[in-house]
């Protein structure tokens, strides 16, 4: 790959007391902010930082036009853009699109498609996250309008009938223009459902680590990672969650308080909390990246459990003893205060008092709050453990119950009782995995934990089509999208490269509507 990159920023999501377990591994990409530097436009004129925040009338209820408008905050960069270049949009999906602008430079797939084919680049803020919010609080009956439908009908209105501030930026409408939908995890499965729910409207679409297949029992999230995490790490972490496992099976609790307080967690009240707090250092692997090195914290982790006087253990690991007492230590001394800081275990780790702040604030801006309410009605993907007779490095004792009851916590105006999200009405309406559609590139990777909700699923055997083509590399959650990944890893470059070839043929097929 030849052309220029752009000097970007891979910021991680900063850690803070978040009782939902499954909160942190929510499908979301990785933040790219991007240092101020002056733009300018092929013929040399000075354009506006990429930072510059425009904002469109977006309508409040697609189905209720009377309900009038929200400012929906959107970012716009033309600096490759040429009269008859096509429109590429992004939203960021379920996150605050502040820090995300990086994905308007061509240190991203978005911004060498703009670049090659004379493009322009735009990143959209999904509703009800950030500052883009039809009301002002986001309480249940405000969150009534936060819907994968609605979203789709965000993205459709916002193409047909936005004016873009660029110069021409009256006339790329879709039919003037080709529009090209790119996203990321989330916002990846949107792309495929909003390309299916309406066909015609987005020419072409890349689809990274696309999330297609919504599933309420999500164990599998787990499978990549303990397929390629070091193979002594898991047998060790198994284990433990084995010997976890027996205990509770067994009533022991005993037995259990004990392996809390080796923890440094006998303060907390409930084991399934406890399990789920057992999970915070597997969610770790999902902020991993081909060029990150052996100080990211999943391998401080794997590092604790595992070298021992120097000495790294074989594949079978230390053993459940040593196991507990090192993983124990490293929770004691590294992983509590990174994970909960100055809090104690219930407040920072526990989810059975509804009094706290976490499930009754429903000011703006809060993503954890809109992502469950979309969690707990329509999408599911409950991490929890596998059936009997798999291989577990997740507990058990975690059930989807486990999440749906915190959806109760959350949202008691809106349910009664613990609520199935519905997944199969989800898939039914976007297709999922049965998704066959033309021009629609899906690029994944083998250590992404988000694989099995992919098309690139272990056991689906989709084929790659020239209309549909799915492309998997070595990399983990969305790596193809960061051009810098490709750099570092071969098998990225590749599905970078075909992501790309595909997008130009495709492009050179579009015809203005008559």
């Amino acid at each position: 790959m030849m052309w220029a990159i752009a000097t970007i920023l891979l910021a991680g999501v900063a850690r803070a007391a978040i009782p939902n377990a499954m909160l942190r591994g929510m499908p979301t990409l990785p933040k790219l902010s991007v240092p101020e530097r002056s733009v300018t436009s092929p013929n040399g004129t000075a354009l506006p930082p990429i930072t510059t925040v425009y904002y469109f009338d977006q309508l409040i209820d697609h189905n209720n036009a009377n309900l009038g408008t929200f400012q929906q905050r959107y970012w716009m960069s033309w600096e490759f853009y040429e009269p008859g270049g096509p429109i590429i949009l992004m939203t960021p999906g379920e996150s605050d699109a502040d820090g995300f602008e990086g994905y308007l430079t061509n240190s991203t797939i978005n911004g060498v498609i703009a670049q090659q084919q004379k493009g322009a680049a735009i990143l959209i803020e999904h509703r009800f996250f950030g500052y883009s919010n039809p009301y002002d609080d986001l309480t249940s009956e405000s969150l009534a309008l936060l819907t994968i439908q609605q979203a789709i009908d965000d993205l459709v209105y916002f193409a047909t009938t936005a004016d873009l501030p660029m110069p021409g930026g009256d006339a790329v409408k879709p039919g003037q223009a080709p529009w090209i939908l790119v996203g990321g995890s989330y916002s990846g499965a949107l792309t495929s459902w909003t390309m299916v729910n309406k066909p015609g409207v987005f020419w072409a679409g890349y689809a990274s680590s696309g999330v297609v297949e919504a599933i309420t029992d999500y164990y599998s999230y787990f499978t990549p990672v303990r397929e390629y995490m070091p193979q002594n790490c898991s047998s060790d972490v198994e284990a433990v969650i084995a010997y976890l496992d027996d205990m509770y099976a067994a009533n022991d609790t005993a037995g259990i308080q004990s392996l809390k307080e080796s923890f440094g967690l006998g303060d907390l009240v409930h084991v399934d909390d406890f399990a789920a707090a057992l999970q915070f250092n597997l969610f770790d692997w999902q902020s991993l990246q081909p060029d990150v090195g052996p100080g990211a914290m999943f391998f401080q982790f794997c590092d604790a459990l595992e070298v021992k006087d120097g000495v790294s253990a074989g594949s079978e690991g230390w053993g459940l003893d040593h196991a507990i007492d090192s993983w124990g230590k490293f929770w004691n001394t590294t992983y509590y205060n990174n994970v909960c800081g100055d809090q104690d275990a219930e407040t920072c780790l526990g989810t059975y008092d509804t009094s706290q702040s976490y499930w009754t604030d429903v000011t703006v801006n809060n993503a954890n709050r809109s992502w469950f309410w979309m969690v707990c009605n329509q999408v599911g993907w409950y991490q929890v453990g596998p059936p009997e007779g798999q291989p577990a490095i997740i507990s058990r004792i975690l059930q989807p119950i486990y999440n749906e009851r915190e959806c109760v916590n959350m949202f008691p105006e809106a349910f009664a009782s613990p609520p199935e999200p519905t997944t199969t009405e989800t898939n039914t309406m976007y297709d999922g995995w049965n998704v066959d559609i033309p021009r629609l590139f899906f690029a994944n990777g083998l250590r992404d934990p988000w694989r099995e909700a992919t098309v690139s699923a272990d056991g689906l055997n989709k084929p790659s089509t020239l209309s549909t083509p799915i492309y998997e590399g070595d990399g983990f959650h969305c790596s193809d999208l960061v051009i810098q990944n490709g750099i570092v890893d071969a098998t990225i470059a590749a599905v970078q490269e075909a992501g790309i070839t595909y997008m130009k043929g495709w492009i050179a097929e579009w015809q203005p509507s008559a």
